[in-house]
């Protein structure tokens, strides 16, 4: 994913790095104190929306080095979160499928944070996100 582990990033970039997991994990906590579910808050609130938006603008900066892989963690997170709660909205429809939706919703919950605070703490010992 990344040419070379040891070429130099930018601080700057490093330090948004940072805001950006930020912004995430400032929605999903916005989800947790409030009436909205974490993934909701995740998709719909302003900082993730900011944070995603910066991934896109950003991420070639960060091409070849091992920011790049937090990059796409970031990315890919926000929009496979979007996928499962399109699935979860279309089991709300059914009678049946209401309680499988609203688990699907706290679990997606439960995985965004953990991919945000797992990208974290790999960002804070200066290393990528390893894939797969």
């Amino acid at each position: 994913m990344y040419d070379d582990p040891d070429k130099p990033v930018s601080p700057n970039l490093v330090t948004l790095t940072y805001l950006i997991y930020g912004l995430h994990l400032f929605s999903a906590v916005t989800g947790i104190i409030s009436s909205a579910a974490v993934v909701t808050a995740f998709l719909t609130g302003w900082p993730s929306i900011i944070a995603v938006a910066l991934n896109y603008l950003k991420r070639g900066e960060a091409r070849g080095t091992y920011l790049e892989s937090h990059f796409s963690w970031q990315i890919r997170t926000f929009w496979f979160s979007l996928l499962w709660v399109l699935i979860a909205a279309v089991l709300f429809i059914t009678v049946i499928g209401i309680p499988v939706a609203w688990v699907m919703i706290f679990l997606i919950g439960v995985w965004l944070v953990y991919r945000m605070v797992s990208g974290l703490l790999r960002l804070s010992d200066n290393r990528p996100i390893e894939f797969g």
